[in-house]
């Protein structure tokens, strides 16, 4: 794969260089300013040349043009009705009577440069010139398309320079890019292997680019996939644990029963004890299902306005067997305050939430309920006195199946699911909740909803 990257990389350089190179090759006539780049030249040329035949004198004209005999142009002295001299080439100089009155017009110093209409590569050029007195007109015909080649030639050797200079670095720099690329894919075949614990290093001052965030990405995802790993074995292994726990207890009584190891008197103690655990098994399986419904896309949220002071004195009345069992004081505070949310799920908050505080309590105890409007927020507190939390287990109350004492789960009936729901309900509606609690003291939840809810 990566082998294939970077075969990718260099080939589409090379590839992008190579028609770069035809392209400036082919377009080169069309793109230089041909003009520019000869006009000075030519005027130097012409001038040159003026000034050396009235140096020389007319008598030795011919003389003069046959030392510059190895030069490949062509020169006529004329004034438009006579010829003083011509170098014959082999091809005659396409003049005309007003270009002859055009070059005589202007001065010395400011040659006329022609286009030679039978070659576009060659140029005529003019310069008013004084022989015996009189005013001619020197021109002289030149082809630069040698020159012209030269110049494309060595366009096209710079060119290939950079190919080949170009391919050397991108094929070094293509290491760079292709490596940490090279890296991923290993770590995702670790990964796909099951080792979680994989992660892809990133060194210091480098990859502060797209890749960077790539790696911070995979390492991101890595670390999480790592953390949904280990909680679906706590939570195989916590189910396990609560479904075998009751089956074990039914099954050793109901043996007991069948063997007429119990006496008949014993009975009924013994099957309430089986019915109790069904019951545990059976609020284990419907808060299993709660969570998998909360955690889809598809359990039903309707949310509507209504007063949450009656819905928490109704919660409170729902529960009030459990709470009139141990002799709790329920003490409430409640502003009238609506907001709009899913009635049913709110509902199932503050159920789990008052008898998470009726569980413990102790016997006579007392919980404060209160509903208070704090700035842009309305703040729910559900507050007990009971055996309290230990700071430890502040940071994993939510989290699935955790329970504060493990050793004590049989002593206090609960499957570590509640709160967990709580948090659920509360995420969906984007409202947060917080706890306080103090070993041995109590502990207090505060939900918070925004007033704009």
């Amino acid at each position: 794969m990566f082998r294939s990257l970077y075969l990718k990389i260099v080939g589409t350089f090379i590839s992008v260089v190579i028609v770069s190179i035809c392209l400036s090759y082919v377009l080169t006539p069309y793109s230089v300013n041909q003009e520019v780049i000869f006009k000075e030249e030519l005027s130097k040329i012409s001038i040159g040349l003026a000034e050396v035949i009235q140096m020389t004198g007319p008598e030795n004209i011919p003389q003069l043009m046959e030392e510059f005999d190895d030069i490949d142009f062509e020169v006529l002295i004329t004034n438009g009705e006579d010829v003083f001299y011509k170098k014959k080439g082999e091809s005659s100089i396409p003049i005309r009577m007003e270009d002859v009155e055009e070059i005589l017009s202007h001065s010395f110093d400011d040659p006329v440069v022609l286009v030679d209409k039978n070659n576009r590569s060659a140029r005529i050029v003019g310069v008013p010139i004084n022989v015996s007195g009189e005013q001619y007109a020197l021109i002289a015909r030149i082809d630069y398309e040698d020159e012209f080649e030269d110049l494309q030639q060595g366009i096209f050797i710079s060119l290939l320079l950079v190919l080949l200079v170009g391919s050397l670095l991108i094929f070094l720099a293509s290491r760079y890019l292709v490596n940490p690329i090279r890296k991923l894919t290993f770590a995702a075949r670790q990964i796909a292997k099951g080792d979680f614990s994989v992660r892809v290093d990133k060194q210091k001052g480098k990859h502060r680019d797209e890749v960077g965030e790539l790696i911070d990405s995979f390492n991101h995802m890595t670390s999480e996939i790592e953390k949904i790993d280990t909680m679906r074995a706590d939570f195989v292994s916590n189910v396990s644990h609560e479904i075998q726990s009751p089956l074990t207890s039914i099954k050793g009584f109901t043996k007991a029963i069948m063997d007429d190891v119990v006496p008949k008197e014993n009975q009924k103690e013994y099957l309430h004890i089986i019915y109790q655990e069904i019951e545990r098994m059976s609020r284990l399986s419907e808060n299993l299902l709660r969570i998998a419904s909360l955690d889809s896309e598809h359990h039903p949220y309707h949310p509507v306005s209504y007063r949450l002071d009656e819905q928490i004195r109704n919660s409170v009345l729902t529960t009030e067997p459990q709470w009139n069992k141990k002799h709790i004081d329920i003490q409430l505070d409640l502003e009238p305050v609506e907001i709009y949310a899913d009635k049913d799920l709110m509902e199932q908050v503050w159920l789990n939430l008052i008898t998470n505080a009726i569980k413990y309590s102790d016997e006579n105890g007392v919980i404060e309920i209160a509903i208070n409007i704090i700035g842009s927020k309305i703040t729910v507190v559900v507050k007990d006195y009971g055996i309290g939390i230990p700071k430890e287990a502040l940071p994993n109350l939510f989290a699935r199946f955790y329970k504060v004492d493990r050793s004590r789960n049989r002593s206090i009936e609960g499957n570590g699911l509640g709160l967990s729901i709580v948090k659920k309900i509360l995420s969906i509606h984007n409202f947060s909740v917080g706890v306080e609690s103090e070993e041995g003291v109590g502990s207090t939840f505060t939900v918070y909803i925004p007033i704009s809810q």
